[in-house]
C-alpha cells in the first residue's frame, strides 16, 4: 500500500541534479517516476556511471538505446565533451520530454540528440508497453520483466534498426543497450554496423538472452566481461551477464 501511494506521488515529479565532475558533470532532470530511489539521488547508478567513465573518451559518438531519462546519455556527454556527440534512443514520450529538457543544460559538453523510438530488429511499429510500478521498466510487448506491475497504458511507437541508423548518423564509439529483454532483436538489427565499426558494447540481458546473444558476439570478435567487476577482477566470460561490457581486443 505505502509503496503504491508512493509510486502514484512520483508520477510528473521531476528534479535536476548534477552529476559528479567524475562522470562529466553534467546537469539533468530526474524522475521518481523512473525509481522510487531517485527520490534520494544517483547514487544507485554508481556501475553505470563507471562503465561511462571507463570506456567513454573526448570526442567519441555514443548511441545510448533505451536512454530512459538519460543517466548514461549525459554521463557520456559530460565525457565526450564538446567535440563529441550522443544520441539517445528512447520511445516513451513523457521520457522524451525530460530528456530534451536536461539536454538544454549542458552546452559545455557534447550535444545530446534525442530520437523518439524503440529500437528492435525492423524498421515497423509496435506496441510500447508503460509499466504501472516504475517508468525505467517500460517494454515491447512480448518482452519485459517481472517487475513492470503491470501495464499502466500501451503506446504505438516507431520501432528502427541500427544498420538504419548507421546510414543516418556517425557511427558509434560507445553502444550502450538497455530495452527490457529486447536485446537480442536489436543485435539482429545491427549486423552491418557491427561488422563495420565494432563499438565498445555496454549492456543488459537475463534469462534465454546471454546464451543466445554471446555466440553472436564472439562471432564479431568481441571477448565479453561482467561490467560489474572492478576492471582489476574481471576475466572473460563464456556467456553474457547480467551487465555485460564487451570488447574487441
Amino acid at each position: 500500500m505505502l509503496r503504491s501511494l508512493a509510486e502514484r506521488m512520483s508520477r510528473g515529479r521531476s528534479f535536476r541534479r548534477r552529476l559528479p565532475q567524475a562522470y562529466g558533470g553534467c546537469r539533468m532532470y530526474v524522475s521518481p517516476e523512473c525509481g522510487l530511489r531517485y527520490w534520494l539521488g544517483l547514487r544507485s547508478e554508481e556501475n553505470l556511471l563507471k562503465n561511462a567513465a571507463e570506456t567513454i573518451k573526448p570526442g567519441d559518438v555514443v548511441w545510448d538505446v533505451g536512454a530512459n531519462m538519460g543517466v548514461f546519455s549525459f554521463a557520456a556527454a559530460g565525457l565526450a565533451r564538446p567535440s563529441g556527440r550522443v544520441f539517445s534512443f528512447e520511445p516513451d514520450a513523457v521520457l522524451v520530454s525530460l530528456l530534451r529538457r536536461s539536454a538544454r543544460l549542458n552546452p559545455q559538453a557534447a550535444r545530446v540528440e534525442v530520437i523518439p523510438c524503440a529500437v528492435s530488429d525492423a524498421v515497423s511499429l509496435a506496441q510500447f508497453n508503460i509499466a504501472r510500478r516504475s517508468r525505467a521498466a517500460n517494454f515491447l510487448a512480448g518482452f519485459g520483466s517481472t517487475q513492470t506491475g503491470g501495464v499502466r497504458e500501451t503506446h504505438t511507437v516507431v520501432t528502427v534498426t541500427l544498420d538504419w541508423m548507421a546510414e543516418r548518423i556517425p557511427l558509434p564509439d560507445v553502444l550502450k543497450i538497455d530495452v527490457e529483454d529486447a536485446e537480442l532483436n536489436v543485435f539482429r538489427g545491427a549486423f552491418r554496423m557491427l561488422e563495420s565499426k565494432r563499438p565498445t558494447l555496454l549492456f543488459e540481458t537475463r534469462g534465454p538472452g546471454p546464451a543466445r546473444i554471446s555466440p553472436l558476439l564472439r562471432e564479431w570478435g568481441y571477448t565479453l566481461y561482467n561490467g560489474d567487476l572492478p576492471p582489476s577482477e574481471r576475466r572473460p566470460l563464456a556467456t553474457a551477464a547480467y551487465n555485460t561490457l564487451a570488447v574487441v581486443e
